[in-house]
């Protein structure tokens, strides 16, 4: 059996690890479908990290960034069979890719200009998520034209994550 360690230096067996990376998939299933039961994988102290909106503690700042995101959206879908998910103790980390549609019907990414990354580091207290790091452009439409500080942006070849 693999045994991996977290920060305080006790063993995490790799049932465990199976467990938090299916926590992890389903933290995305639930984000995905906008079901609200998504909080039950949560510590009550959560520490949530997202562009734009900052650090939120607890449950009640979580729900407030949720809603504050998805009220921009109509859909978001995150691409399972493309997450990249790595583990290191306490922690799952998963790259991957998103797409979706804004509010006003504006699908995204938007081809040859954006490709919908995302990374998230999860960190565990035993099944329950603790602390969650969302790294993403927040600007899904690329509407930040000033932003794009060269003329052609190199997309991923296909089979590559």
């Amino acid at each position: 059996m693999h045994l991996a360690q977290n920060r305080e230096g006790k063993s995490v067996n790799e049932d465990q690890q199976n467990q938090r990376v299916a926590v992890v998939k389903d933290y995305f299933r639930k984000l995905d479908s906008g079901d609200s039961s998504m909080m039950d994988l949560l510590t009550d102290d959560i520490q949530m990290y997202f562009p734009k909106f900052g650090v939120g503690y607890g449950k009640t700042e979580v729900a407030r960034a949720a809603q504050g995101m998805m009220s921009t959206l109509q859909k978001i879908e995150h691409d399972f069979e493309r997450m990249n998910i790595l583990i290191a103790g306490d922690h799952v980390i998963v790259e991957g890719f998103e797409s979706g549609i804004s509010a006003n019907g504006t699908p995204w990414p938007v081809k040859g200009r954006s490709e919908g990354r995302y990374c998230n580091v999860f960190q565990f207290d035993g099944l329950k998520i603790k602390r969650l790091h969302i790294y993403v452009d927040p600007d899904f439409y690329s509407t930040h034209e000033e932003r794009f500080l060269w003329p052609a942006v190199g997309m991923t070849r296909s089979g590559d994550i």
